[in-house]
């Protein structure tokens, strides 16, 4: 049986099989699930399913802005994926101001474009994914040049990147993600 024993601004506290156990976020609050983007966390518990383990605590969460009713179990415990809060509001304001300055990523090796394409948007590291999106821009401004098309990979990556962006700061900054983009370009262009 898991029960919670203490509410706390920072973790949940609960005791499973006389062992505590400690989770970071709380039913209700938004966070940042690897690739899967903006998730709400919808419960924090044991799961009730065949062949997973009754001594480990899973997050139920619920990605935010996909089609259809999927959930994610992920392990309070886990290292695999990373697991964050939402940006503030601060945070989003500054890293806004910030973006002009931004620089791209700087990937030398062909064949390692997609694996450091991967590694950032598991990483959810938001200026990492700013200098993504730099870099794609750039890409295809390049091959626009010489009247070439954007790769499919590149045209992948930068829709993940441009909704991993706008999707997580449209909840500090109250706006629709569909909002974001016009957003940052006219703080941008104050800025010059």
């Amino acid at each position: 049986m898991c029960y919670n024993t203490h509410i706390s601004a920072i973790c949940f506290r609960f005791i499973l099989l006389g062992k505590v156990r400690y989770c970071m976020f709380d039913v209700g609050e938004y966070v940042v699930f690897g690739s899967d983007g903006v998730c709400q966390v919808e419960s924090v518990g044991v799961l009730d399913m065949e062949g997973v383990s009754k001594e480990r605590l899973y997050y139920t969460l619920s990605p935010i802005g996909k089609s259809g009713n999927g959930k994610i179990f992920a392990p309070v415990d886990g290292k695999k994926v990373t697991i964050r809060k939402v940006v503030s509001r601060a945070e989003a304001d500054k890293l806004i101001d910030e973006i002009c300055g931004i620089k791209k990523l700087d990937i030398t090796d062909e064949k390692k474009r997609e694996e450091r394409y991967k590694q950032v948007i598991q990483n959810c590291d938001l200026r990492e994914v700013v200098q993504l999106i730099k870099e794609i821009h750039a890409r295809k401004e390049m091959r626009d040049a010489i009247g070439k098309k954007l790769t499919a990979m590149d045209e992948r990556y930068f829709g993940i990147a441009e909704n991993c962006l706008y999707s997580e700061l449209s909840l500090p900054l109250k706006m629709e993600k569909s909002q974001i983009r016009d957003y940052i370009t006219s703080k941008c262009e104050k800025a010059k």
